[in-house]
């Protein structure tokens, strides 16, 4: 009966034994760490050890009746302006937060699951991105959004500066770095010296807004009514800020005198006059943070220029724009879809460094 009972525990132990060294080496004891750009447009998510695993729309589609979850991300987005009356495509994060605390959680519990599937026991950290100019209320909401997901621990920084780092900058020194990230929902200004942000600005003026400019005025001057996905189209596929571009585009909607489908062709001129307001308004941000920056870190930016990163500064011509406006060199970044997701990436090498809640 003993040696039965000896054979029994011994056999349990290896198992709890070999438990606990699979947890461990897979990193399901402790979960993985986790970087996520939370944006208005698009959520990217870094899990160390394998990079960027995810890059899907921040949207839902749930029915209005029962709030019953139909689709997250891709799915969500391909119902955005064709769903019927009882089923609606919410985007939670507007300008650069949190709009919809509920909608946002289950986004964020869906994506983090999908790439990482942890349980109980299998908890990640997780590193998420912000405006640099958002309130604390606002950043607890994030916070709290994330914590809720069943993340181990939640640490949270400015998006300008790992924006900066997945750029490549040694923001490290004492010598100013310049960085301009226009996401969807807002436009971040940042000079960063020493690791940290010296002057910054963030303003709700970026991608989207471009987009609803778009629609504006093509509804002015041909009374036609567009969807923010064709918008979208236009300005990816002809839009542009600065150079004499003469490309054409049909694009299709409804007209609001006779209520009937119509199809129009539009120009590169006719973008960039519709977007030249949106354009300017980020311009001027920006001379206004090097009117206030210290002359010394002001001489680091003319010697090594300023760098674009966000979706929304890969329109056409904007860097030149730029160069004709503030007088210094400007560069697109390598990735600039990608780089705040890809400093999380940096980040999460010494999350120990970070403050936590």
């Amino acid at each position: 009966m003993t040696n039965r009972y000896n054979i029994f525990f011994a056999d349990l132990l290896n198992i709890i034994n070999y438990g606990k060294i699979n947890m461990t080496v897979g990193g399901c004891m402790f979960g993985k760490d986790i970087g996520i750009d939370l944006g208005t447009t698009n959520v990217l998510i870094y899990v160390k050890g394998k990079g960027i695993v995810l890059n899907e729309p921040s949207v839902v589609a749930i029915e209005t009746g029962t709030k019953k979850v139909l689709a997250v991300g891709k799915d969500a987005r391909a119902m955005i302006g064709r769903t019927p009356g009882k089923v609606q495509a919410i985007r939670p994060m507007k300008d650069g937060v949190i709009a919809d605390f509920e909608i946002t959680e289950i986004m964020l519990n869906y994506f983090i699951k999908k790439v990482h599937g942890y349980t109980n026991f299998c908890r990640p950290r997780i590193l998420i991105c912000c405006p640099s100019n958002i309130t604390q209320v606002e950043k607890n909401a994030i916070m709290e959004a994330a914590e809720r997901t069943g993340a181990r621990s939640v640490y949270i920084e400015e998006e300008p500066k790992v924006a900066a780092i997945g750029a490549g900058m040694d923001i490290s020194k004492p010598s100013a770095n310049m960085i301009i990230d226009i996401g969807g929902g807002t436009t971040d200004i940042a000079i960063l010296s020493v690791g940290s942000i010296v002057r910054s600005s963030s303003i709700k003026i970026a991608g989207n807004t471009f987009d609803n400019a778009i629609v504006k005025y093509i509804r002015a001057k041909y009374k036609l009514l567009i969807g923010e996905r064709t918008a979208e189209d236009i300005k990816i596929t002809i839009g542009t800020v600065f150079n004499k571009r003469n490309d054409k585009m049909e694009i299709k909607g409804r007209n609001l005198i006779t209520g009937l489908p119509q199809a129009i062709t539009i120009t590169s001129k006719e973008v960039e006059e519709a977007i030249r307001e949106s354009i300017y308004k980020i311009v001027n941000e920006i001379k206004e943070v090097l009117e206030l920056t210290p002359p010394e870190l002001a001489g680091d930016i003319v010697d090594k220029g300023i760098v674009l990163t966000g979706g929304g500064a890969m329109i056409d011509g904007l860097d030149k724009l730029l160069v004709q406006e503030l007088k210094v060199p400007v560069f697109m970044a390598a990735s600039p879809l990608t780089c705040v997701v890809e400093g999380t990436g940096v980040l999460l090498g010494n999350i120990k460094s970070l403050n936590s809640i």
